[in-house]
C-alpha cells in the first residue's frame, strides 16, 4: 500500500482524472502499480472511472494489466467486467495471446460472452439482486463511438461487451464466424455503436477472400441494417487498404453490380455514395441510369458519379445530366450538382447562378452548403462576394466563418468586419485554415502597403 510520497500523489492524480499529472509523476519515478489502502492499484481506479486517458498514461508508464489483486481479479478482468471497449483495448495490448495462459484467456472470453448474452441490465440485476428498471444513458466511448451506461442497484456498467468479446476473440485468434460478427454489429442498428465499429474493424483486418465473400453476401439480406453494414465495411476496407488496386477493383465491381440490383432508395443512395469513391469504368453508366430516380436521396448522389475529378463531365450526356440536376426540384440535389460542377470551367457559370439562389434558401443546411461551395469556388465576381457578406447575418457561426473565409480568399476589403461578425471561436479551431485566414489577409495588406 502506498498513500505517501510519489505513489500517493499518483493516486490523487488518477482519482482527479489528471492524465498530464499522471505522466509527470511517472516520469519522476512514481510506481505505476501504486495501490491505495484498499489494495486497489492506480490502474484499477482509472478503469473503474472509465478514464481512457489516465488508463493509457498508466499502461504506457509500465502499469501491469495482469497484476493479481487481493480479490483474485486483475485490472484487465475488471476492464472486461466494466464494459468500456476503449478502456479495455488500452489494457489488452498487442501481446495478450502470448502473455496470458490459455485458462486465463478462456475465463476472459467467458466473462465477456456472459455479459453480452445476458445483457448489462439483466446481469447487474443478477449480481445486485436489485429490482425495478435500470437507468440507461448514452455516453461517448472513445473519440467517435457511443455505448449505453447502465446503473442499477448502486452499480454502474457500460454495455460494450459485444465489442469487447469481438476484440478478445481477435486477440486470442478465435476466428468467429462472419455471420455471427455481422449479427453482433447490427444488433443495435447504429454504425456509431461500439459493437458495430468493433465488428467492422476486425472484419476489415481479416483479409481473406472467404471473409470478404461472407460479408458482402449480406447485401441480399432483407433487413436494411445488414445491407448498410456491408456498405460501411466496404468503405472502411477501402480506406484501410487504399493502396491495393486489386481490392479496389473488386470493391468497385461489387458496388456497380449492387447498384443495378438494389430496390430500397435509402440503401441505393448509400451504394452510390460508396461507388463514387472508386475509379470504376461503369460509374457514368450507373449515374446516368439513376439521374431521374424518383427519390431525391438517390439523385443527390448522382453528380459525383458523373464528374471526373480532373477532367469535368465524363461525356456530353453526363454534362447534360449535371446541368439538369442543377434545376432539380429538390434543393439538396441542386446543391450536390453545383458542388460537383463548380471546379469545371464549362459548368461554373451555371453552378454559380444556382448557388447564389441556394444561398437564399429557407433551409439552413442548404444555405450552409451554398456558403461552403461559394467560399471555396474560383469565382471572384462581386455577386459572389456580396452574397458572402449577406451570409454573415446567419445565426450559425460556421456559416459566418465560411463567408468570412471566402471574403479573405478574395482579398475583399470587408474581411476585417466579416471576422468581427464571426465572433470568438471556441476550442477546436486552433489549426483551422478559415480561422487563420484573417491573419494572412492582414499580412498581405501590410506587404502591399510597405511595397
Amino acid at each position: 500500500m502506498d498513500e505517501d510520497g510519489l505513489g500517493g500523489r499518483l493516486l490523487t492524480a488518477v482519482r482527479a482524472g489528471d492524465a498530464d499529472a499522471v505522466r509527470t509523476l511517472l516520469a519522476d519515478g512514481a510506481d505505476p502499480d501504486s495501490a491505495g489502502a484498499d489494495g486497489l492499484s492506480a490502474l484499477c481506479v482509472a478503469v473503474a472511472a472509465y478514464d481512457e486517458a489516465v488508463t493509457e498514461a498508466l499502461v504506457y508508464g509500465g502499469a501491469h494489466p495482469d497484476r493479481v489483486l487481493p480479490d483474485g481479479t486483475t485490472p484487465l478482468w475488471r476492464a472486461v467486467d466494466g464494459g468500456s471497449p476503449a478502456v479495455f483495448v488500452t489494457l489488452l495490448g498487442t501481446d495478450a495471446r502470448e502473455r496470458l495462459p490459455e485458462a486465463a484467456r478462456e475465463r476472459l472470453l467467458a466473462l465477456a460472452r456472459g455479459w453480452y448474452e445476458t445483457g448489462a441490465d439483466e446481469e447487474l440485476r443478477r449480481r445486485t439482486g436489485a429490482t425495478g428498471p435500470a437507468t440507461t444513458a448514452r455516453v461517448p466511448e472513445g473519440a467517435y463511438d457511443w455505448v449505453d451506461e447502465v446503473t442499477l442497484g448502486g452499480r454502474v456498467v457500460r454495455g460494450g461487451h459485444g465489442a469487447i468479446l469481438t476484440w478478445l476473440e481477435w486477440a486470442f485468434r478465435v476466428l468467429t464466424p462472419v455471420d455471427e460478427l455481422v449479427a453482433r454489429a447490427v444488433r443495435r442498428r447504429d454504425e456509431d455503436h461500439v459493437d458495430w465499429t468493433a465488428a467492422r474493424w476486425i472484419l476489415v483486418q481479416r483479409r481473406s477472400d472467404e471473409t470478404w465473400s461472407a460479408v458482402v453476401a449480406h447485401r441480399h439480406h432483407p433487413d436494411p441494417a445488414y445491407r448498410h453494414f456491408v456498405t460501411d465495411y466496404v468503405r472502411m476496407r477501402s480506406l484501410v487498404d487504399s493502396g491495393h488496386r486489386s481490392y479496389r477493383k473488386k470493391e468497385g465491381e461489387l458496388l456497380a453490380a449492387w447498384a443495378a440490383e438494389e430496390t430500397d432508395a435509402e440503401m441505393l443512395a448509400e451504394v452510390l455514395t460508396a461507388l463514387a469513391d472508386y475509379e470504376h469504368p461503369g460509374q457514368e453508366a450507373v449515374g446516368l441510369r439513376h439521374a431521374d430516380h424518383p427519390d431525391p436521396r438517390v439523385r443527390r448522389e448522382v453528380p459525383c458519379l458523373l464528374m471526373a475529378d480532373d477532367a469535368g463531365p465524363r461525356s456530353p450526356a453526363a454534362r447534360d445530366a449535371v446541368l439538369a440536376l442543377m434545376s432539380d426540384t429538390d434543393a439538396e440535389v441542386r446543391l450536390s450538382a453545383c458542388s460537383a460542377a463548380v471546379e469545371h470551367d464549362e459548368l461554373l457559370p451555371a453552378a454559380i447562378r444556382t448557388l447564389l439562389l441556394l444561398a437564399q434558401s429557407p433551409v439552413g443546411p442548404v444555405r450552409h452548403g451554398a456558403a461552403v461551395t461559394l467560399a471555396a469556388s474560383r469565382d471572384h465576381t462581386p455577386a459572389v462576394a456580396d452574397t458572402l457578406v449577406t451570409l454573415l447575418n446567419e445565426d450559425e457561426q460556421l456559416v459566418r466563418l465560411e463567408a468570412a473565409w471566402g471574403l479573405a480568399r478574395r482579398d475583399d476589403p470587408r474581411t476585417e468586419e466579416a471576422y468581427e461578425r464571426v465572433g470568438p471561436l471556441g476550442p477546436g479551431f486552433e489549426h483551422d485554415h478559415r480561422a487563420h485566414a484573417l491573419g494572412e489577409w492582414r499580412g498581405r495588406r501590410r506587404g502591399r502597403a510597405a511595397g
